[in-house]
């Protein structure tokens, strides 16, 4: 008899990743297909919608080749807030511009901010525009690409193309329409008319529901390009991030999840809207939740490119390099910031900085450097977080980066927080499959993925990570003028 099991499909920044799960939350199988954003110029990151829906149906396939399982429901996630638009008859218009790592969109931010006001826009929509929020970059597609902007339809993201194309249906979750700044009312929950005629006139804008919802059945001929059975539910989805949340269980009061991976994320769910100027307030991914968010541009992004620059064969040697490069790597301290920084710096100019470096320090030492950089940029967003009226009172870590214990250890010595590890840090392809799981059963987080392990701060640690921290929050100030020229050398 076969088994039921339910299939989560998340589509990251630099992967995809399809896993198959049990009706108790049992991991049967996991796939992955890497690729890699298109890079047209400096600041902008793409990626064709084409890969999206061809790695679903591959995953999806290597998924379900061994018949021993029978998939009833399907849920879905990506990287976002992303801007794909599509004409009439649903045809990618071009590449998908990626989320808060694409930097194209300063002029169209600094405009609309004068238009419709800094402050109203925080207001209204819980967060300022920033690198971040999808409206200015839709502007951007009116202004520089204007003949192919006038054939612009639709708007949709990694998961709610795929729920297209599963099902037919033109929805997008609440939570990732609240990142579509300035188009979405964060307390009326819903798209705000005025303010999306005039920034993405001539788009109709998708309906909205939330995540765990059902978008609608699996049709036919998609049913038949997966190899899944027609007529199952597809859940809304949602961003990534918050999928990764859901996958932990991190979205009570209080709670603050750090994910580890390309990219390092943080979503503290409050009990009430809060904004900061240098943070995003979104609606949650479940109904009636509200978060305050922030993100770093960079994290594993900057250990893989010293894993390739150093000839490393992978980062398990690295990691081994670095514990023993002891805290403060040896007198090195670097700013992530190698592709501009997100919160709360919100600096696309912004340029990677590693300040101490002398003929005796060994990649053990750069490469700890980076885990510290990414734990001081974490210390730096709680402080913002707490300032704007956080009350973090649980930190869950989750994502790739949590695999070998070195990095968790290091931001909490850092931040002086616990942390708690779930029994699985698949991320966001599983909180997919967990909202699959909701439509068709009760499935609960708790029973699906206890808590496995606290990582605790090392008192002996703290002392000299508070004095790094100082000089890491020196650092940037005092190289501001000299990266923001670097970088207006490299755009040129």
């Amino acid at each position: 008899m076969l088994r039921n099991a339910v299939i989560g499909v998340d589509i990251g920044t630099s992967s995809s990743k399809g896993v198959l799960v049990g009706l108790d939350g049992t991991l049967l199988r996991s796939a992955v297909r890497e690729h890699t954003p298109a890079r047209p110029g400096p600041g902008r990151f793409e990626m064709d919608a084409a890969v999206w829906w061809r790695e679903f149906t591959e995953l999806t396939r290597e998924l379900t080749a061994p018949a021993d399982a029978a998939v009833i429901a399907v849920g879905v996630s990506g990287m976002g807030p992303c801007v794909l638009l599509t004409d009439e008859d649903d045809e990618p218009l071009r590449p998908a511009i990626l989320y808060g790592v694409d930097t194209r969109a300063v002029r169209q931010i600094e405009r609309l901010d004068q238009q419709l006001g800094g402050e109203e826009i925080l207001a209204r929509c819980g967060s300022a525009l920033t690198t971040q929020a999808a409206g200015p970059k839709i502007a951007w597609i009116a202004e520089e690409e204007p003949e192919l902007y006038a054939r612009a339809r639709r708007l949709y993201m990694p998961s709610s193309w795929l729920v297209r194309k599963l099902t037919g249906a033109y929805v997008l979750d609440h939570h990732s329409a609240s990142q579509c700044t300035p188009l979405y009312d964060t307390t009326a929950r819903q798209w705000y008319a005025p303010w999306a005629e005039t920034v993405a006139p001539g788009i109709e804008l998708p309906a909205l529901a939330w995540s765990g919802e059902s978008a609608g059945v699996l049709t036919t001929e998609a049913a038949r390009a997966a190899n899944l059975p027609a007529g199952i539910p597809v859940a809304t989805g949602t961003i990534d991030a918050w999928a990764e949340a859901l996958s932990v269980g991190a979205q009570q009061t209080g709670d603050l999840m750090l994910m580890y991976g390309t990219t390092m994320f943080l979503i503290h769910t409050v009990p009430e809207p809060l904004t900061s100027p240098s943070l995003w307030g979104t609606v949650g991914a479940l109904p009636g939740t509200r978060n305050l968010a922030g993100g770093m541009a960079t994290s594993g992004a900057v250990t893989n490119w010293l894993r390739d620059l150093v000839g490393a064969a992978d980062h398990p040697e690295l990691l081994s390099l670095a514990e023993a490069a002891g805290p403060g790597a040896n007198g090195l301290l670097m700013l992530p910031y190698f592709s501009g920084e997100r919160t709360p710096v919100m600096d696309p100019e912004a340029r990677g900085v590693i300040a101490g470096l002398t003929l005796s320090h060994t990649r053990g030492d750069l490469y700890r450097a980076a885990l510290e950089a990414t734990g001081f940029g974490v210390r730096h967003n709680i402080e913002v977080l707490e300032a704007a009226g956080g009350d973090i009172r649980r930190v869950v870590a989750v994502g790739g980066g949590t695999q070998g214990a070195l990095w968790t250890r290091i931001v909490s010595d850092i931040t002086g927080r616990e942390q708690e590890l779930r029994a699985t840090s698949i991320g966001a392809s599983y909180g997919g499959a967990l909202l699959a799981a909701q439509l068709v059963t009760d499935a609960s987080i708790d029973e699906w993925n206890p808590v496995r392990q606290t990582v605790r701060p090392a008192a002996e640690n703290a002392a000299r990570y508070d004095e790094l921290y100082a000089l890491y929050r020196r650092l940037y100030p005092d190289t501001a003028d000299v990266v923001h020229s670097l970088a207006a050398l490299q755009d040129r």
